[in-house]
């Protein structure tokens, strides 16, 4: 397979493949507005979209500092399915049934999403195939198990568990000894996406300000270097970048995943591939993959390069590094042996919000007008649609237009998280972390034992998972 001619960075493939947008004017000085909502990714724009859509008088302004979608929205793997961060933290802290409300409630977000691309003709190549999750060691295969049983348990109950030959009869994964497979999700187009919706928020009236990075946060106040935005509610919807802010530095850790695209493959590859269902797929390592088939018949595939840039850092067009493409490159192959001479087109990289507890979580701070959504650890194409509705009702409440609802019970509202340690300690800690991560898989993929490697669980425990 050759990598020559990959194109490495240039924000995402996603991008390269829509064309990089012209920006929206920034700021032009001093304003005020009824909602600031500061980030201008998939948070920020459904946000927007639903107190829009149930107070169309309101004065909505966002503040964005490249362009909207330039972070986690406009590289994702294109995963909309129901996984939360910190779901099962949630039922230790407020019981089973408040987590499996919570769980259903990301079921119903998945076909939200669809309706509403439907709805205002957003085409974003949404395929619901559901998602796949493969195991190919004995211990993987233990914890699919386990994850499987889990999963039904918060009510999942159209759940299917596969062994390997039904597996390989969906996706011929080369060693699959076994899947779990849910209707709730689906494949898309990220940039198609966050493209409509901003279009969309736009027709609706509200003001979109791109250029225009956000540098303090206070409340009532959204300062920016072209003026400062004054109004009741401020929601900082900045994902990975958060640690830009001021003060924020160890809020949430930008967390970087890497992904790489194959050329368009021919019908033969496919005929030998299979993946007709189009299912989004992923496996139970730990350091895992994630990966779709697109609508032109690529292989988008993605998994953890280096993880963290010390002292928090984000990178700027995406551009990852030389190894981390030839390690996505040998997962493809292993999985799909046939892919071998196919071209890398594209490898990218980006960030997403990791909180100390690994918990996803919206709240709005009634003394202030301050509100936030984020810490979505990877799961954020749909999350992001939930947090939205539930930061819509947390502010008709506060304002008091309606009363409490059944989103703004859930337990992830209000959620309090420590901050990460300073540095190097968090710097260390990371790379620590998916050293070990990588030591188990290795382990793990030559081992007959079932149980999962002791290198991984204590990972676990210095990640602060379990």
């Amino acid at each position: 397979m050759s990598t020559v001619s990959t194109v490495n960075g240039g924000i995402s493939f996603w991008y390269a493949d829509q064309g990089t947008p012209l920006a929206r004017e920034p700021l032009p000085g001093d304003a005020t507005a009824d909602i600031c909502i500061v980030g201008g990714g998939y948070t920020g724009l459904w946000t927007a979209y639903y107190l829009k859509k149930a107070v169309p008088f309101l004065n909505i302004t966002v503040l964005e500092a490249k362009f909207c979608g330039y972070g986690a929205s406009g590289r994702n793997g294109g995963w909309l399915y129901n996984g939360i961060a910190g779901r099962d933290r949630y039922a230790k802290l407020h019981g089973h049934e408040a987590a499996v409300r919570l769980q259903q409630a990301m079921n119903e977000t998945v076909d939200e999403v669809v309706r509403v691309a439907a709805e205002e003709d957003i085409d974003a190549d949404i395929h619901q195939g559901g998602v796949l999750e493969v195991a190919y060691t004995p211990a993987q295969l233990a914890r699919l198990k386990d994850f499987h049983s889990v999963e039904i348990a918060f009510g999942e109950t159209d759940r299917v568990l596969r062994g390997a030959r039904e597996t390989c009869e969906r996706v011929n994964i080369t060693g699959a000894v076994g899947s779990s497979w849910t209707p709730h999700g689906a494949r898309l187009h990220p940039v198609k996406l966050v493209k409509g919706l901003a279009a969309t928020v736009e027709a609706l009236g509200v003001t979109i300000h791109e250029s225009t990075p956000v540098t303090e946060i206070k409340p009532k106040h959204a300062h920016t270097p072209y003026g400062t935005v004054r109004a009741p509610y401020i929601l900082r919807c900045t994902e990975g970048f958060t640690a830009n802010l001021k003060g924020q530095r160890r809020t949430w850790l930008p967390m970087n995943s890497s992904m790489i695209a194959t050329e368009p493959l021919p019908r033969s590859v496919w005929d030998t591939i299979g993946w007709d269902g189009r299912e989004t797929l992923g496996d139970m390592a730990h350091a895992y993959m994630y990966a779709q088939r697109t609508a032109d018949d690529r292989i988008a595939l993605g998994g953890r390069g280096v993880p963290y840039r010390f002292g928090s850092g984000t990178d700027n067009d995406g551009r990852t590094q030389p190894a981390t493409i030839e390690a996505l490159r040998d997962i493809l192959v292993r999985f799909f042996p046939t892919t071998a001479g196919a071209r890398i087109d594209h490898a990218w990289s980006g960030v997403l919000g990791v909180p100390r507890d690994w918990c996803a979580t919206v709240t709005l701070d009634r003394s202030t007008g301050l509100g936030w959504a984020g810490g979505y650890v990877g799961s954020g194409v749909a999350t992001t649609n939930l947090a939205a509705r539930t930061l819509r009702d947390l502010i008709q409440q506060d304002s008091g237009q309606s009363g409490p609802t059944e989103l703004t019970g859930l337990p992830w509202v209000g959620h309090k998280v420590r901050r990460w340690e300073p540095e190097p300690f968090r710097w260390l800690g990371v790379h620590g972390m998916y050293a070990a991560y990588r030591a188990a898989d290795r382990r793990e993929l030559t081992s007959p034992r079932p149980g999962t490697d002791p290198i991984a669980k204590a990972a676990d425990r210095l990640a602060g998972r379990h």
